[in-house]
């Protein structure tokens, strides 16, 4: 019985040796606090051998996960270390993709970079990865020696999943998105400056509150005369909306409206020259956390709105239709109803005045979740099962 555990130990300490060693740079900021939770709650370090890297504190403990890992954590910034690893996943932003990714494609590192930012997302090289909409793309691309994946831009990704069916059969001519973004998409510090905000507001305003007699004019004016903290946002957003996001590029268009474009046909694999036109206004709103969008779609033919509605909903499990009518609209499609899930609610499906072949549609969905790590957990996952890892 000692020698049939012994060996039983033994194997599992062999196959402990062959795992993969994964490299996890950014686990501390926002996107990578979520990417470490999922991981966590889906068994995924399990697959590999964990070494946390840091770009501020290398050679102290690294977090303790249940799984194979290395204690101390590595130096984001050493080109040897990172070279160990046979993958990595970063959430350190797209400076440090550009510092250091090209140093390790320099030193002929065979390994496979996922990455949370946008750096690398247009290079010919690299494959945006959203696998319940373009696996067959990411599949291609492994298979052509691809070793460069980028999550997409969070806008993008949670709109293809909701109308991703519409792509899909082929019958979108063209779209405009009106976006509702969150201030979890500008990081933890602009959130917590929301917060802030939005507490500088109903403090100025709480003996008024408290005031039967206060005039809701006179609460206003104290309101609007407010200072509030804007060391990050610029401006005030609570009680308030910031109608651009990332810098001007051309045609009074923002990075972020360009990316909507671009990105939607890259996921896609649609070629330049059959490419659909995807335009619109990104707007930052005083939500904590949650992306919504507005629609308007041109068909290439009409098609009956239940028709529309069943390729939306089979499309991939994550995506929920809502009724279109407000009791359902007012309970489902919100980021209240979806925070922290993966579900994508679409809704307020209807044709609109100009003409059958035009609809309108809405939907919100976790950009933490669906707009940042989950594509990179899953690319992974991917990886392990093609043999990769």
């Amino acid at each position: 019985k000692l020698q049939f555990l012994y060996l039983i130990d033994a194997a599992s300490r062999e196959a402990s040796n062959m795992k993969k060693l994964f490299g996890f740079v950014g686990y501390r900021g926002m996107v990578g606090s979520v990417l470490m939770d999922r991981m966590k709650e889906e068994g995924d370090f399990a697959l590999v051998k964990t070494k946390f890297f840091s770009t501020s504190k290398p050679g102290e403990q690294a977090p303790v996960i249940d799984g194979e890992q290395e204690e101390l954590l590595g130096d984001a910034n050493d080109v040897a270390q990172l070279q160990a690893c046979d993958v990595i996943i970063s959430c350190q932003g797209g400076d440090y993709t550009k510092a250091v990714l090209p140093k390790l494609q320099e030193a002929q590192w065979g390994g496979y970079w996922i990455d949370a930012a946008s750096a690398k997302r247009m290079d010919d090289d690299t494959v945006i990865i959203l696998d319940p909409v373009n696996k067959n793309v990411i599949l291609d691309g492994i298979k052509n020696g691809t070793k460069v994946y980028a999550g997409g831009n969070c806008t993008v990704s949670l709109m293809l999943l909701a109308i991703g069916g519409l792509f899909e059969a082929g019958l979108v001519e063209w779209m405009t998105s009106m976006t509702y973004q969150a201030a979890s998409g500008a990081g933890a510090a602009h959130m917590k400056e929301l917060i802030s905000q939005m507490g500088a507001l109903h403090g100025s305003v709480a003996d008024q509150l408290g005031d039967r007699n206060a005039s809701i004019t006179a609460i206003d004016a104290t309101a609007r005369a407010a200072p509030l903290p804007v060391e990050n946002w610029g401006v005030p957003l609570a009680g308030s909306l910031q109608p651009y996001i990332d810098k001007e590029v051309e045609q009074g268009m923002s990075r972020e409206e360009w990316k909507g474009g671009v990105e939607t046909n890259k996921i896609l694999g649609i070629p330049g020259d059959s490419a659909v036109p995807v335009d619109g206004l990104c707007v930052r709103v005083g939500v904590l956390r949650c992306h919504s969008q507005a629609f308007t779609i041109k068909l290439k033919k009409v098609v009956p709105l239940e028709e529309l509605e069943a390729l939306l909903a089979k499309h991939n499990e994550f995506v929920k239709v809502v009724p279109n009518n407000k009791p359902a609209s007012l309970e489902d499609l919100t980021p209240a109803a979806v925070t922290g899930t993966l579900n994508i609610h679409v809704g307020r499906l209807r044709t609109m005045t100009m003409g059958p072949e035009y609809i309108t549609a809405f939907t919100v969905g976790d950009q933490l979740l669906w707009g940042a790590a989950e594509p990179l957990r899953r690319m992974l996952r991917i990886l392990h099962e093609e043999g990769k890892l």
